[in-house]
């Protein structure tokens, strides 16, 4: 594929661009650790949010989101399309406190939250555990797609786009800081939703696939339309529907989809100007992740299946690609290469922008955990503020590596993707529960840490998963039941965090709920009130109402686009009302659950 001069204008011009905002931002960034991790919590919603969404259109997900309509239909996205309901509680329920608890990482929570030095290994460890471990596998994920794009559209070998792209993304990153990347992720939303839609556009304009009607009644696509799948397939309606609602949202950690909240959704309400702002920011990042986006990818994915049957007909079409990286997934940047000149320029610099914009939070969130829980918390407390931005801007570089080492190991992202769920399966319920019951402790986390991983090696055994083949589904809720009980045990075993430490993070954060009345009580008694300065009733069942609401106004809103497109007005009619019903009383507990 040979690109034209206007393309390379169009991705030279953004690149140049990104350059610019780092260096213009760079003194800013340098002045010290919040500045360059948090902005010095000054960011307005709307910024926050577009770059929530920005990170999260990533290289790798319009890859993975065809690799699953492919090979499990529309309805297979509920393996994603579930974490709404974690995405909105976070929202209603968990921005706020986050933003009161004004630490500087979701980590040093735990030092807030817990006692003793259970609470300091927990800190340490989770620091070096997500910070670089699964933050380097999160990463090296989106680089193989970035690698996927390099052979299909670029003609690149894996070890040319690693090199370009890496070193790109390094110097942007360890330029701007925090402040760099929100920026960035400004014009990156708006440059990537333009070229997932002129994308869907074409890719339905091209003559194999005969305009939206020919796509819908073909008989290779007219099988995959559905949004919920066939209830007389069980297996297939219990794994793709039923798990991730029933269970997957609220017992699995997955980045950006953290039950509670946590990771880089966190590190943008903690960077937010007040608690209303970091709700409006995570509002506005879930109905646009979920209501907005996912339609262009998936009719690019079911244009594919016409395109690209199979395989065989992907690997014909391109046959310099590894063979170890031949899969569904490469559907997705082979329909790009059908785009005309200009328009395909702007695609690749909107897959550009996305892969530097999900690798520099990454970067950016995951050099946090090494600088402030454990290079500053344990290595040296008195360091200075340049010591630290020069620790960040290392630790950058280093992990940077790491992740484009690893991504030439890896072939498809939805393994990756089924991999990290399971490894996390079990700890989720920890992460809801620990800001509204006192007696969880740091030891139930690191039972239920401990426990998750050995569970999800276990499961993955070659003769496990051999002996499993035909209830494949019942992976996840047996890991989550087994650590569940494992990190229930260990709680009621060990001894509760002191009372002066839970005093404090509830005067801090003051959750309220039934799940501290002990503690409440008994300060009580010794003349205390824990309860000072909050004003009218636990407002938690109003934030659970909002999610609700919330979850029914985006999930009618993506099924009603859905059924618009299929040409089935009933069913959108109906839809589009559920929708502007539920979004009109998620308006009215708008004003109960939001803060000045």
């Amino acid at each position: 594929m040979l690109l034209q001069t206007i393309d390379w204008v169009i991705i030279s011009g953004f690149l140049l661009l990104s350059l610019i905002i780092g260096l213009a931002v760079s003194k800013r960034a340098g002045k010290n650790s919040s500045e360059f991790f948090l902005s010095g919590r000054t960011m307005p919603w709307w910024l926050l949010g577009m770059s929530m969404v920005a990170t999260t259109f990533s290289t790798d997900t319009p890859n993975l989101v065809t690799d699953i309509v492919r090979q499990n239909g529309v309805s297979g996205n509920w393996a994603w399309w579930a974490f709404l309901i974690t995405g909105m509680l976070t929202v209603f329920v968990y921005a706020r406190l986050w933003r009161k608890s004004e630490v500087s990482t979701d980590i040093e929570f735990y030092e807030l939250r817990y006692s003793g030095k259970s609470a300091s290994f927990l800190r340490g460890f989770r620091s070096l555990y997500l910070g670089i471990a699964f933050n380097v596998l999160s990463m090296s994920g989106v680089t193989l797609a970035a690698i996927k794009i390099g052979e299909i559209m670029l003609d690149l070998t894996p070890i040319e786009t690693i090199g370009i792209a890496s070193l790109v993304t390094v110097i942007f990153s360890t330029l701007g800081g925090f402040r760099g990347v929100i920026l960035t992720d400004f014009i990156l939303f708006f440059t990537a939703l333009i070229g997932a839609i002129a994308a869907a556009f074409y890719s339905v304009s091209l003559p194999e696939v005969g305009g939206l009607k020919g796509l819908l009644s073909h008989e290779i696509v007219s099988d995959k339309l559905s949004m919920i799948p066939d209830f007389e397939d069980k297996e297939t309606f219990i794994s793709i529907l039923i798990i991730p609602i029933a269970i997957q949202w609220w017992s699995s950690w997955y980045p950006g989809s953290e039950p509670g909240g946590g990771g880089y959704v966190a590190q943008r309400m903690l960077a937010a100007k007040n608690e209303k702002h970091a709700i409006g920011a995570t509002l506005f990042f879930n109905v646009a992740h979920y209501a907005v986006r996912p339609w262009p990818w998936i009719i690019v994915a079911l244009a594919s299946m016409i395109v690209f049957p199979d395989l065989e007909s992907i690997k014909a079409a391109f046959p310099n690609i590894s063979p170890d990286k031949l899969g569904h997934d490469l559907a997705y940047p082979a329909m790009l290469t059908y785009l005309p000149a200009g328009l395909l320029g702007l695609v690749l610099a909107s897959l550009i922008a996305a892969y530097m914009s999900t690798i520099s939070t990454h970067l950016n969130w995951g050099s946090s955990y090494v600088v402030y829980d454990f290079y500053k918390r344990f290595v040296n407390p008195e360091a200075s503020e340049k010591e630290l931005v020069n620790i960040g801007r290392v630790s950058t570089v280093l992990m940077m590596a790491m992740a484009a080492i690893i991504a030439l190991f890896l072939t498809n992202a939805k393994v990756l993707f089924d991999f990290i769920l399971l490894f996390g399966a079990g700890t989720g319920l920890i992460f809801i529960l620990r800001w509204f019951w006192w007696r969880i402790n740091a030891w139930s986390e690191i039972a239920a840490m401990t426990s998750s991983g050995i569970v999800a090696w276990i499961l993955s055994l070659d003769t496990i998963t051999a002996s499993m083949e035909s209830y494949a589904w019942l992976k996840l809720p047996l890991g989550v039941g087994i650590t569940t009980a494992i990190w229930l045990i260990a709680t009621f075993l060990t001894a509760p965090d002191n009372e002066e430490k839970l005093r404090d993070f509830y005067r801090k954060t003051k959750p309220g709920g039934p799940g501290w009345k002990k503690v409440i009580k008994d300060a009580q008694k010794e003349g205390l009130d824990l309860n000072e300065g909050e004003i009218g009733k636990w407002n938690v069942p109003n934030g659970i109402a909002a999610m609700f609401a919330g979850c029914f106004f985006v999930y009618s809103t993506l099924f009603a686009t859905g059924y618009w497109l299929y040409g089935q007005i009933a069913s959108a009619s109906i839809l589009t009302l559920v929708a502007l019903l539920s979004g009109y009383f998620l308006s009215k507990l708008w004003s109960k659950v939001s803060v000045a």
